[in-house]
């Protein structure tokens, strides 16, 4: 029996993506401007990030690689979290 030969294909991403909301809540208190939307995506390892105010409309599909900084109704971050 020889060894099966070694696939030379990329492994997959990991499932889940790679967004840690931790790293984005020293965010939390500033106004969530496109400077400071960036700079917690960034933190977080994220591939998008997306602002959420507690009116708006928003998709509920889970994304892995998202980082959501939710809003006061002033555009104060109140909280992150990944989905």
């Amino acid at each position: 029996n020889e060894p099966a030969p070694a696939s030379t294909a990329a492994a997959p991403p990991p499932m889940g993506g790679t967004c840690n909301a931790d790293a984005a809540s020293s965010f939390v208190g500033q106004q969530a401007t496109d400077a400071v939307v960036e700079q917690a995506r960034v933190a977080a390892g994220a591939a998008i990030a997306r602002a959420l105010r507690p009116d708006m409309v928003i998709t509920m599909e889970y994304r892995g690689d998202r980082l959501n900084l939710r809003t006061d109704v002033d555009g104060k971050v109140v909280g992150a979290s990944c989905g």
